[in-house]
């Protein structure tokens, strides 16, 4: 059966808005496995740090598997011994590895393998396999073919990127404390004032991609909701809801219409647009064209 999971919130929110979005994904949210932890900048943590606990038993009463997620870019000591920490045996944690120390700490344990992990060929997934991987979550950027190649590997379980802003590099440098004329050690925490990250435009006046930080992410928001049955066909069996600032326990009732055959994609798409207004939608990795684009299986098809 098909598994719907959410991502780790990817912003600087509130400690209290994080909470509030946790507490109601726990609700009303028809999601299997709810991924915590921060993933782009570790100054972040202290701010939610002291409410994850109740977050956790909020989600876990309801019913929800939690997974702690480690950050995609280790570069201090002090990141490292909190990623030791996620990581120890005696936590009992089960935890998602974004880079290579975390995965090669959680070896020969159950652990999954995240986005931010390049995944590209079978021989790749094989040893994480071999190492103690049961999912790994591809990058955004592979298109079908390679995605029906690692699927026929059988192991480990595959999981896919269908909704929200997709990951697509993470930096030392702090894009947002630098377009506020900040410096990295003295940001004042500039992230946080945009909820979805900071929309940039190409010199045609285009938007392009958003600035999260360190973090640069698509501008367009990915909508995989077409090819949802087509993903599974291939063996893909969970699907990944990257959170934005939206009403996400209404996105996740979208998918989950989808995957019960109670909704088609064009309603699908029109009751997802609702929800992210201004936030275009793109296919285009999956379907091997320039990532922003947004194409319908017909159209490709008749092409």
């Amino acid at each position: 059966m098909a598994k719907l999971t959410l991502g780790p919130v990817l912003f600087n929110w509130a400690p209290e808005k994080w909470r509030d979005f946790y507490f109601q994904v726990a609700d009303e949210a028809p999601v299997d496995t709810v991924y915590v932890g921060e993933v782009v900048c570790s100054k972040r943590t202290p701010f939610f740090e002291p409410v994850i606990p109740d977050v956790v038993e909020r989600l876990e009463r309801a019913g929800k598997e939690v997974v702690f997620s480690t950050l995609a870019l280790v570069m201090t000591e002090r990141e490292m011994e909190g990623v030791r920490g996620l990581a120890d045996p005696e936590s009992g944690l089960l935890v998602e590895a974004n880079d290579v120390s975390a995965a090669a700490l959680l070896k020969d344990r159950p652990h999954i393998v995240g986005p931010y992990v390049n995944v590209y060929n079978e021989g790749t997934l094989a040893y994480l396999a071999d190492h103690g991987a049961v999912r790994v979550c591809l990058p955004p950027e592979l298109p079908r073919e390679s995605i029906a190649e690692l699927a026929k590997t059988g192991r480990p379980d595959l999981e896919v990127i269908v909704f929200g802003r997709l990951p697509l590099a993470i930096s030392a440098r702090c894009y947002h404390a630098r377009a506020r004329g900040l410096s990295k050690d003295n940001c004042q925490y500039a992230c946080g004032d945009d909820a979805d990250g900071m929309a940039l435009d190409t010199l045609a006046g285009e938007p392009f991609v958003a600035v999260n930080g360190t973090q640069t992410l698509s501008f367009s928001c990915c909508n995989l909701s077409a090819e949802l049955a087509e993903l599974q066909a291939l063996g893909v069996g969970w699907f990944r809801l990257s959170p934005q600032d939206a009403d996400m326990a209404r996105v996740a009732h979208v998918f989950r219409d989808l995957l019960a055959g109670k909704e088609d994609a064009g309603g699908a798409d029109e009751r997802l647009a609702g929800l992210v207004p201004g936030m275009p939608f793109a296919n285009g990795f999956y379907h091997g064209i320039e990532g922003l684009a947004f194409a319908g299986l017909e159209e490709e098809t008749t092409e």
